[in-house]
């Protein structure tokens, strides 16, 4: 199930409640639904960065096209449609944010924890950042450059980081910084003076200097066999040659529990220790906000076969890993990722 079929009428089945019930249907209305949904990818990264959650990122966008499709014939023409999109796409966005906790991973809510630490309750998934699957943001058939640069603007450590931005001024800075918008188009989006928009981007970058995001790099050859080392080792449960794959301050954390660990000992001591019934798990391939990643499926001894345990997302910088988040709610976010629901043996 794609991101853009989990719940919701799709914008077609809308926009045909919509003309059946007018009389004289909008000129035009025959192609306007393509002319919206050609949008979807890029509206919903742009949601995704705001809201740090896909599913609210896709109803955020299922909003958006709703709204236009219905105010289309009052549509003026100053700006394009992308533009136009992209000013009801922030304000659904703003509306959304109102009044909310921001979105986090477990390493923004606290110190680290030791493999001794209790694992703790869980905390409700409003409290995460979620995982994105990439075809859900990313263009498939844009320039490479253009496609690196969608990848490195929805990686987990970058929505992250926007998260600790108020609302408004998260905006700013996705509008002006990656999307490129002008200062006077942002203004006008924000209803606000170009003063006030370079005032929030000054202080938006301050905030974010204070983060510590590390560039990634593609996935070629070398770290493709990165990859391959890495699956090899946790498929035969040898930590010893995981743990030589990452960095000694390298990440390790569970969301929905606020427990992470840093460092090879901790992470060998959880995994042979809390972490054992792991043993024996099969990884399948998958990417998520432009990183590598992988279904885990753990032994299942009752049924027979292997179980979803968790999603896997890397973060990979030169020739370690940096940090390795397992998404343990996987009956939502195996069908988002398009995942199998059990493994056979």
């Amino acid at each position: 199930m794609s991101l853009g079929e989990r719940k919701g009428p799709e914008l077609t089945e809308l926009a045909a409640r919509d003309r059946a019930a007018q009389s004289t249907p909008t000129p035009g209305a025959e192609d306007l639904e393509g002319r919206l949904e050609q949008h979807r990818v890029e509206l919903t990264a742009h949601c995704y960065r705001m809201l740090g959650s896909a599913f609210e990122a896709q109803d955020a966008v299922q909003e958006t096209l709703l709204r236009a499709w219905r105010s289309f014939d009052r549509f003026e023409g100053r700006s394009g449609v992308r533009s136009w999109l992209y000013r009801i796409a922030t304000n659904v966005c703003l509306d959304m944010l109102s009044g909310r906790e921001r979105r986090a991973r477990p390493m923004d809510l606290g110190p680290a924890g030791t493999a001794d630490t209790p694992l703790g309750a869980p905390l409700p998934e409003t409290t995460w950042i979620q995982p994105v699957p990439d075809g859900s943001v990313v263009a498939s058939d844009g320039d490479p450059a253009e496609v690196a640069e969608q990848r490195e603007s929805v990686r987990l450590a970058f929505v992250a980081a926007l998260q600790h931005l108020p609302p408004r001024q998260r905006a700013v800075l996705i509008l002006r910084e990656v999307l490129r918008w002008k200062a006077g188009e942002v203004a006008e989006l924000l209803e606000t003076s170009v003063a006030s928009v370079n005032s929030s981007l000054q202080r938006a970058r301050a905030a974010l200097a204070d983060c510590e995001i590390q560039p990634s790099q593609p996935v070629e050859e070398a770290q493709q066999a990165l990859l391959d080392r890495y699956v090899d080792a946790f498929e035969r449960y040898d930590m010893e040659s995981l743990t030589s794959l990452l960095y000694e301050d390298a990440t390790w954390s569970m969301p929905p529990y606020d427990l992470w660990l840093r460092g090879h000992l901790d992470i060998q001591r959880w995994c042979l220790g809390p972490g054992i019934g792991c043993n024996g798990s099969r990884l399948v391939p998958t990417v998520a906000n432009g990183m590598p990643a992988f279904g885990q499926y753990k032994p299942s001894p009752a049924e027979g076969g292997y179980e979803p345990w968790s999603l896997q997302v890397l973060e990979i910088s030169d020739d370690r890993i940096s940090g390795i988040i397992f998404f343990l709610d996987t009956a939502t976010l195996f069908p988002l990722f398009g995942l199998p629901p059990r493994l056979a043996r």
